[in-house]
């Protein structure tokens, strides 16, 4: 099984993660309990032993309760993380990184996951009124008490993690990253390398437009985020799905899907440790473990980049 070293840990995962956000059915369509619950169950299987969840997967934490059937007869084969410092009050979500809020959310997440520790554990984001270094301790002795091995950051800004650091050492990052969210390789992803940091990304597909399942004419839901998003509108989405196309070309000739191109190529970015790949079913979950046990050549390295530095990389990055 493919594995890489979360930092200097003992823990090893695999390049390709379990993102469980769309377990919960918040925001995805077409969810089923049943898919859910059959999905998180096949992971290993598939060489997947990457869980990444949240306290906020779920509006009463449905993600980490599907992920607590597994773990209860495979608790050590599997590498679990968790986030804190983001919840639902009535449909809407509310950051609170308060030390307290920190401490209640990691507890109760522990009850859901029917655990006594989790692998790793993530501040989800700042609530820009707590100061990162009272947040960072609280995370500091959390992990001291044996609540989590390894501690990460998600959406903060490279001074932001820097501070969080000095309070206390972080082992793995969650930044945004994918073939058109490229923003992490100029500060973040370097820093990572030269602290010996792990970086495990989200949205590698970029919710879907990167997977060559979507077309010009494509009809989005009312809740529907996507369309908020400039990827997804006008004369760029028609110029990403033009780049969807030519690199659908380039994994037909691989015998690839263009989804496991793509994840393949953001596995094997220097400093990149794992995706975070959304699955809501088995067969979504299926395709994108196709992305392990193989690697890009220098040919097929080069094809892409030539893609990419046509296509552009004109967006800002954005967070969750």
């Amino acid at each position: 099984m493919e594995r890489r070293q979360i930092a200097n840990t003992a823990l090893h995962v695999s390049p390709v993660a379990l993102g469980c956000w769309p377990l919960s059915g918040m925001t995805s369509p077409g969810v089923t309990e049943a898919d859910s619950r059959a999905t998180v169950a096949a992971a290993l299987d598939l060489g997947i032993n990457f869980f990444d969840t949240a306290f906020a997967y779920g509006a009463a934490g449905e993600s980490e309760r599907y992920i607590a059937e597994v773990l209860a007869e495979h608790r050590d084969e599997y590498v679990v993380a968790t986030k804190a410092g983001l919840h639902w009050e009535n449909g809407t979500q509310h950051r609170d990184a308060r030390p307290d809020t920190i401490r209640r959310e990691v507890a109760e997440s522990l009850r859901r996951l029917n655990t006594d520790r989790v692998d790793v554990l993530y501040l989800h984001a700042p609530d820009r009124r707590t100061p990162i270094a009272e947040t960072a301790a609280a995370f500091r002795q959390l992990q001291q008490s044996g609540a989590a091995i390894a501690i990460g950051v998600s959406n903060l800004t490279l001074s932001e993690t820097i501070e969080f650091h000095q309070v206390c050492p972080i082992q793995i990052i969650q930044p945004p990253y994918n073939m058109l969210f490229r923003g992490a390789e100029v500060d973040l992803v370097p820093w990572c390398r030269e602290q010996n940091i792990a970086v495990a990304c989200y949205w590698p597909l970029m919710k879907g437009l990167l997977a060559g399942k979507m077309s010009l004419d494509q009809k989005f839901e009312p809740h529907d985020s996507r369309p908020k998003y400039p990827c997804f509108r006008g004369e760029e989405y028609a110029k990403n799905l033009e780049l969807v196309e030519k690199l659908r070309a380039m994994a037909t000739r691989m015998g690839c899907t263009v989804s496991q191109l793509v994840i393949r190529w953001t596995i094997d970015q220097p400093g990149v440790t794992a995706a975070l790949c959304g699955a809501k079913r088995v067969d979504q979950l299926t395709d994108n473990a196709g992305a392990l046990g193989w690697e890009l050549t220098l040919g097929e390295q080069a094809e892409i980049a030539l893609l990419l530095r046509d296509r552009g990389v004109p967006y800002v990055v954005a967070t969750e």
